[in-house]
């Protein structure tokens, strides 16, 4: 068995790594940046090192994961969790608080994202606790710090920035009543002993994370979710997972655009009440990206239309959102957002050929455009093309550079 191949082998044994969808060369620099840095003259001489070692093992770990996340990715998400959770508030009539799972939870964006929709749906911070878990170490201490650079808020509706943040010497503080609703720990998913114990939860996040298994190892980690979602819960994950998850016997919420599934079988209940008002984050103020858009009073049009679009997706009128995109692009001309939206309904309607398309369209129009260049990697590594799902991970980690 060839050196690679070894390391590869630990990686999906200890987090289910499958070195088809991030690429050998992932691993093998990986690998080499750990040999020379611990001064190891061969692949066989860091192997040594690495085995029977927990402590090389993580930092070798840390090098082949990384994190690509935001606060309030996919708003859809949030909103659906506010109303949802109100909704099983007034079901459970105090009998106890809501338990919420961030799984991975990486630098602490998501879990104070839900942290935050959820104070913004006027929940009281002890009717809810939210547990934040990932594989790595270091993220767990950033998430921790809680201070965030620039790249952790995308989009232009970051009203909530001046909300929870503090402006500090090396960027955002987060505020303290935000925080220490998130216990935070890390944790593997492909522990069979996780949470062992623990009661299971109403809503759980894990997104973006299977398509980096194996079938086998997503079967294996699906099983896992299931266990720790209780019967009448909520699982929330990736638009290129929502394929993955319907096939292995989940059902969707039936929500457009928040990618939530359920237990088969399980019908949720009318809300006995009107949910309040949910304010997690205002669907980003959409813009007219191209380059050489229209001026004036033509451009503050082409911007309301598109937030036309994002209104009515987010309505679930999926029809009608198309129909607009394609109205906008007839009379505009090419759009980067037009075509990420256009991707965005295909992936919600179950049709990953035609997101495809509608998302290299995006990025001819606009090369960086951060939102298509994510959701392409993601649907590219679930039909196995690794090597062009890493190209455009490292554009969108380029862009990232950038802005930090």
């Amino acid at each position: 068995m060839s050196g690679d191949e070894r390391f590869e082998r630990v990686l999906k044994e200890k987090i289910g790594l499958d070195a088809g969808c991030v690429g050998p060369a992932l691993i093998a620099r990986a690998v080499s940046q750990r040999s020379a840095l611990l001064a190891a003259r061969n692949a066989d001489e860091y192997w040594a090192r690495l085995h029977g070692s927990a402590e090389e093992l993580q930092a070798l770990i840390e090098l082949v994961i990384v994190p690509e996340t935001c606060f309030f990715r996919y708003p859809e998400s949030f909103a659906t969790l506010g109303k949802r959770a109100s909704q099983r508030l007034a079901e459970l009539n105090g009998a106890r608080p809501l338990r919420i799972l961030s799984l991975p939870c990486a630098t602490g964006e998501e879990p104070y994202s839900i942290a935050m929709a959820l104070l913004e749906a006027a929940i009281p911070a002890q009717l809810f606790q939210i547990d934040g878990l990932d594989v790595s170490p270091l993220s767990i201490e950033r998430a921790k710090r809680a201070i965030y650079g620039k790249n952790s808020f995308r989009g232009a509706a970051l009203e909530f920035r001046a909300r929870y943040f503090s402006l500090v010497a090396d960027g955002y503080a987060l505020a303290e009543q935000v925080s220490r609703q998130v216990r935070l720990q890390c944790g593997n998913l492909l522990d069979p002993a996780l949470l062992a114990g623990e009661p299971a939860y109403d809503f759980v996040f894990c997104r973006n994370l299977l398509i980096y298994f194996d079938l086998a190892t997503q079967e294996a980690a699906l099983a896992v979710l299931k266990r720790l979602t209780r019967s009448d819960g909520v699982v929330f994950i990736g638009p290129a997972e929502a394929s993955l998850l319907s096939r292995l016997g989940m059902q969707p919420l039936g929500v457009p655009l928040s990618f939530a599934f359920r237990h088969p079988g399980v019908t949720p209940s009318a809300p006995s009440q009107s949910p309040p008002p949910v304010r997690p984050a205002p669907a980003r103020r959409l813009q007219v990206l191209d380059s050489e858009g229209p001026a004036g009073a033509v451009a503050d049009q082409a911007a309301e239309q598109l937030q036309a679009v994002a209104s009515l997706a987010n309505a679930g009128r999926i029809a009608e959102a198309r129909q607009r995109c394609v109205d906008y692009l007839a009379q505009h001309g090419p759009a980067a957002e037009a075509f990420y939206w256009l991707g965005l309904l295909s992936d919600a309607e179950g049709q990953p050929l035609d997101a495809l398309g509608c998302y290299r369209k995006a990025l001819y129009v606009q090369p960086q455009h951060p939102e298509a260049l994510v959701h392409l990697a993601a649907l590219l590594a679930a039909q196995g093309d690794t090597a062009g799902a890493r190209r455009l991970q490292d554009r969108a980690a380029r862009g990232v550079s950038k802005d930090a």
